[in-house]
């Protein structure tokens, strides 16, 4: 990790890291793995462990969650083809799990496509039980907002997810980060400097993966408040 005498003026390295936190590769847990690991875990396997109980005694369900699982073997990979699948999934079978499902992986991969505002509608149709899952969607919602340029829903969003994740160390910190970065964009230097702040009082542990740590964020926006 860098030392903190690193130059609060090298921007380059900042703003690298600044354009990486709403890249395609930083949504949703970070990994699209993480977000089959969480649903195999939290909800799938919950629900089939319940089947005797609950699927079988509901065909509609049934039929919903084949249609996704048939979609996250045929689609994987290619975001446009999944995008139309998983809304098909997401539109026949609304208000059910696997219609939520559906939904939350079809703003996924509407995102990975660009098409941010349909992305949102779909995200929002997205709730489950899990705080990590859901606070990741809503992070997901903030940087479609970021990427159409409307920061006031995206800080919104991001501040729903700080709530929803209830101090998780890397969820967190990595929204407050977006954060940051949306209020340097609205040139709020004062507000970006808190929510370093926060994860240096609050997430010591937090990596942020490019050599600098987080004395080196702060010292930017001191900068820029010339203290």
């Amino acid at each position: 990790m860098a030392s903190q005498n690193q130059n609060p003026q090298d921007e380059s390295a900042i703003d690298k890291m600044n354009s990486q936190l709403t890249a395609a590769g930083d949504k949703i847990a970070n990994n699209k793995k993480y977000i089959y690991w969480t649903l195999g875990a939290i909800v799938l396997v919950g629900v089939f462990v319940m089947s005797y109980f609950f699927i079988y005694r509901n065909p509609r369900l049934n039929d919903a969650f084949e249609a996704y699982s048939k979609v996250e073997l045929s689609a994987m990979g290619n975001d446009s083809v999944a995008a139309a699948q998983y809304k098909a999934v997401a539109d026949k079978y609304s208000g059910n799990q696997a219609g939520k499902l559906a939904a939350l992986s079809a703003g996924e991969a509407l995102y990975n496509e660009g098409k941010y505002e349909e992305a949102v509608k779909y995200l929002k149709q997205f709730s489950c039980a899990d705080p990590v899952l859901e606070a990741n969607a809503l992070a997901l919602t903030g940087d479609c907002y970021v990427n159409m340029k409307k920061y006031d829903e995206a800080l919104s969003y991001y501040g729903k997810a700080v709530k929803k994740a209830d101090r998780n160390p890397q969820i967190v910190p990595r929204v407050l980060l977006k954060e940051a970065n949306v209020y340097d964009e609205q040139k709020k230097y004062e507000k970006a400097l808190d929510c370093y702040m926060q994860i240096k009082n609050e997430y010591q542990e937090f990596s942020f993966g490019n050599g600098l740590d987080i004395d080196a964020y702060i010292a930017r926006e001191n900068a820029r408040l010339g203290k």
